[in-house]
């Protein structure tokens, strides 16, 4: 596998990571480096270049910039238009990550056309439980701060059952990651009405605390 550059780290540490700091609760600087962290992970298990696995990573959420609902779009673009990625990789190189941040979002209704996609898209789900419930409250809270406890657990509800439960849009990739174990375990959360309705109000408290 090839070693990362330190150029590119430097970059990426400096230009693109600080981004985050401006996104919502649940695609803050803690989500990206979690999710650049598991994608370097999970690369390890094939041939893969990891500075292009790096990249995706750090550019998959920057279309955020422009609104949530083609970010995966504008992150793609955001990457192809980069002035030091265009003069670190080649146009084949570019094209592969630009598709692979494209093709991350779990929503998406196709599969993610390279491994570079399935690492990155895997990465993202990050399907911890505790995790993955409290950036569900946080986004809710962030994004319709007028709604009141019970809509907000209306959404909660909602967006949980539509995309983490047996027949919600989820799709998972790697083999190789722990993501269909703690999946399991969300879903038991989810398929328990009291505990559900239990866990979200203690996050939204504490959330509700810590802002």
């Amino acid at each position: 596998m090839t070693k990362l550059k330190e150029n590119i780290q430097h970059y990426i540490e400096k230009k693109i990571i600080p981004h985050y700091q401006t996104f919502d609760s649940a695609h803050n600087i803690d989500h990206i480096r979690t999710v650049i962290e598991e994608s370097l992970k999970l690369a390890q298990y094939y041939e893969v270049d990891i500075n292009m696995v790096f990249v995706i990573a750090a550019f998959h959420d920057l279309g955020l910039t422009n609104g949530r609902e083609n970010h995966h779009i504008d992150s793609g673009k955001i990457l192809e238009n980069d002035v030091l990625i265009s003069s670190e990789f080649s146009e084949e190189q570019i094209k592969i990550m630009k598709e692979a941040v494209e093709d991350h979002r779990a929503s998406n209704k196709h599969e993610p056309r390279s491994i570079y996609g399935r690492i990155v898209a895997e990465a993202d789900r990050i399907i911890d439980p505790n995790i993955t419930l409290l950036r569900t409250v946080q986004y809710g809270k962030d994004n319709y701060p007028d709604l009141d406890l019970e809509s907000q657990y209306e959404r909660f509800c909602a967006h949980l059952k539509n995309k983490y439960s047996e027949n919600g849009y989820l799709k998972l990739w790697i083999p190789y990651s722990s993501n269909a174990e703690k999946l399991d375990e969300l879903r038991k959360i989810i398929n328990n009405e009291e505990l559900l309705r239990k866990t979200f109000e203690e996050l939204y408290n504490t959330h509700s605390l810590s802002k």
